[in-house]
């Protein structure tokens, strides 16, 4: 089904940590967006799995994206699948929104991964970054030439609600607007 099901659906946040994020091209842009899926997320009771990388390396996820502490799960690995309890956290037949930084190295890797297994997966474009916006394009290409449906945040938002009679459709319109 190309539509994202919201039944099926669950919110991957690769890697927004505080010492990566401000060489991100675009970053504010990249973390507005994803702060509306955690948002939407949120008020639609989606379930959401947050990654960090070496997390002793490069700090926690930003505050801004308002992930309590010790949610998000740590790795090495710059695909999480590699990571055994990820892997188990991600099991299941759901449709992965997938967004997060480097388009090119771990949001890459675990998407490819993901896709190896037959999972449906929907990489939100404005909500992914990389250092530089050539490395984000290639990443958002292979991507797609691998299976991956390419999306924006408003796409996913639309998608979830599926109707202005959704009951969440006046709280997450402030999302949107």
């Amino acid at each position: 089904m190309p539509v994202i099901d919201p039944t099926r659906s669950a919110l991957l946040v690769i890697d927004y940590q505080a010492r990566l994020m401000p060489a991100i091209d675009q970053s504010d842009l990249r973390l507005a967006n994803a702060a509306r899926l955690i948002r939407a997320a949120e008020i639609l009771g989606l379930p959401r799995h947050v990654t960090e990388q070496n997390p002793q390396k490069l700090g926690g996820t930003v505050e801004a994206l308002g992930i309590p502490p010790g949610e998000a799960l740590g790795k090495t690995s710059f695909d999480s699948l590699r990571d055994p309890v990820i892997a188990s956290r991600l099991a299941g037949d759901t449709a992965l929104v997938v967004c997060g930084c480097e388009a090119h190295v771990c949001v890459l890797q675990s998407v490819l991964a993901l896709r190896a297994l037959g999972r449906q997966v929907h990489v939100v474009a404005d909500a992914t970054g990389s250092r530089t916006e050539a490395n984000r394009q290639a990443a958002l290409a292979r991507m797609r030439d691998h299976g991956a449906e390419i999306v924006t945040t408003e796409m996913v938002l639309f998608e979830w609600l599926g109707s202005a009679d959704h009951p969440a459709f006046k709280s997450i319109m402030p999302l949107i607007k």
